[in-house]
C-alpha cells in the first residue's frame, strides 16, 4: 500500500508558494473563481484530470484543489541548478522527450504510489479554447490500473493569459470549476477505457461551457 499524503516538505512548500505567490495573484490579478472545492478529498491517492490550454495550467490546478498535485515535466527541467530541485519537491516528476506514453505512465503511477495527487490533462496537450476534443484513454488508464479516483477540473480563461505570439502574460479572469469524483474504470479493457474517458471529458466541457 503506498503513502497517504506526500512528504511533508512539499507540502510545506506548496502551502508557502500557494499563498505567498499563487493565490494572491490569481485573486488580485485575475479575479479568480473558483467552485465545487468541496468534492476534492483532502487526503488519499486522487488523478486530477483536466482540459489544458495554458502553460500556467499545473500551477492553477494545484492551487484551485488546494493540494499539491504532482505534473510530469520535461526531463531536462530537472537538470537545472535549484530549478530541478525546486520543482521535484513541488512534485513534478520528469518524463523523457519522446519516451511514449507508457514511460509518463509508469512515472504517474510511482507519484501516486508516493502519495501524490497526481495531474493529467486529458487531451494530453493545449487546446486553443480549453474545450476537449480529442480525449486520450492515459488517465483512465492510470486509474484502472491504480484503482484511484479521478477528480474532474475544468479551467476557464486560462488560453488568454499567454495566447501563441504574445511576449507578456495578459490578465484575463480565470474560473475554476471542480465536479464529483468519477470512479476508476473496472477494468483496463479498451471500452471500459474509453466509457471513463468520455465520461470525464464530457463532464469537464459541461463545467467548461458554463463560462465565467
Amino acid at each position: 500500500m503506498g503513502r497517504e499524503r506526500e512528504p511533508g516538505v512539499s507540502l510545506a512548500l506548496y502551502h508557502l508558494f500557494k499563498w505567498s505567490v499563487i493565490s494572491p495573484l490569481l485573486h488580485i490579478c485575475f479575479r479568480s473563481r473558483i467552485y465545487g472545492a468541496g468534492h476534492v478529498p483532502k487526503l488519499g491517492p486522487l488523478i486530477v484530470v483536466s482540459n489544458h490550454a495554458s502553460d500556467f495550467d499545473p500551477l492553477i490546478v494545484a492551487n484551485c484543489v488546494e493540494r499539491p498535485v504532482a505534473f510530469m515535466a520535461k526531463e531536462e527541467l530537472f537538470r537545472v541548478p535549484v530549478i530541478g530541485s525546486m520543482i521535484e519537491l513541488y512534485g513534478a516528476y520528469p518524463v523523457k522527450r519522446g519516451s511514449g506514453d507508457r514511460a509518463a505512465i509508469r512515472a504517474a503511477m510511482a507519484a501516486i504510489e508516493n502519495g501524490w495527487a497526481t495531474g493529467v490533462f486529458l487531451q494530453g496537450t493545449r487546446t486553443p479554447d480549453g474545450r476537449i476534443t480529442d480525449p486520450k484513454l492515459g488517465a483512465a488508464l492510470i486509474a484502472a490500473k491504480t484503482q484511484v479516483p479521478m477528480l474532474p477540473v475544468s479551467l476557464w480563461g486560462t488560453d488568454v493569459i499567454l495566447p501563441k505570439g504574445a511576449k507578456f502574460p495578459r490578465l484575463h479572469t480565470i474560473t475554476a470549476r471542480i465536479g464529483e469524483i468519477i470512479p476508476p474504470p473496472p477494468s483496463s479493457d479498451r471500452t471500459a477505457l474509453e466509457a471513463t474517458t468520455q465520461k470525464c471529458a464530457d463532464t469537464i466541457n459541461a463545467m467548461h461551457d458554463l463560462g465565467r
